[in-house]
């Protein structure tokens, strides 16, 4: 399959009420387990693709490093892949479409995007993120793929009390309609829990809403039921197969004595 047919593919699995899921992957072995195990499409988890390479997240991984890792994973499987680019590598619109003609030069079919401040504090203006999806978009469609933008708010993650997230849905509301007419084909919104907002921005928005599981978070046949269209695991899998790494390695050196 071509990757503007992947692309296309790929933005078509993404059904509010009927989610795709990305069990998200960090290198070329993990993506060849994950697809082996049924998955109709593969994405990376910057903080997990990080980790290991031993790297902390937060754009310190090499973008050179990211990309060879991308390309070893597009080498592997053949299936829709998106890559999470954090937030581009760049700050100017320009500099960020840039970087993400090396991300589809890799064979990759998409990016998660973010729109807080990679380094710095806070969230981009609304204003300035969609000007940096535009830039994205231009470059994709000046490639003629239907790169699929994730276009993620951090509003969510920032805020730590669930408690002020009702607060903040309307904002989000808001950022998903002016990343959609930028051009981002989807809206993401890590950090989510409560199943009466989720289902207010899966509702309103205009994009299909992605979810992160997490400790609180819904089941994903629930979030299908709350309108989602698409659930990730974040760094979950790695976190998980380190602790047990960790625990067999463990047990390993006590019975050694």
């Amino acid at each position: 399959m071509s990757q503007k047919d992947q692309a296309a593919a790929f933005g078509a699995l993404h059904q509010k009420g009927n989610p795709v899921i990305i069990y998200n992957i960090w290198d070329a072995g993990t993506a060849k387990a994950v697809a082996d195990a049924g998955a109709k499409a593969l994405g990376t988890g910057s903080w997990s693709v990080a980790a290991a390479q031993g790297y902390a997240d937060g754009e310190n991984l090499p973008m050179e490093v990211l990309l060879a890792t991308v390309r070893s994973i597009t080498a592997a499987v053949d299936l829709p892949f998106t890559v999470d680019f954090e937030g581009g590598y760049a700050e100017d619109p320009a500099d960020v479409a840039k970087n993400v003609a090396q991300v589809i030069d890799t064979g990759a079919i998409g990016i998660n995007f973010e729109d807080q401040v990679v380094g710095g504090e806070g969230i981009y203006p609304a204003e300035k993120q969609a000007e940096r999806i535009q830039a994205i978009r231009a470059l994709a469609d000046s490639r003629d793929i239907p790169f699929f933008i994730n276009a993620r708010t951090d509003l969510f993650l920032q805020e730590s009390d669930r408690e002020k997230h009702a607060r903040l849905i309307e904002e989000a509301i808001e950022r998903a309609e002016a990343y959609a007419a930028a051009g981002a084909r989807g809206f993401f919104a890590p950090g989510m829990a409560d199943e009466a907002l989720i289902e207010k921005l899966c509702k309103a928005s205009s994009l299909p809403v992605n979810i992160m599981m997490f400790a609180g978070v819904p089941t994903p046949k629930r979030l299908a039921e709350l309108g989602v269209a698409r659930v990730s695991y974040g760094p979950g899998p790695y976190r998980a197969m380190i602790d047990k790494l960790k625990e067999d390695a463990a047990a390993v050196f006590s019975a050694a004595g």
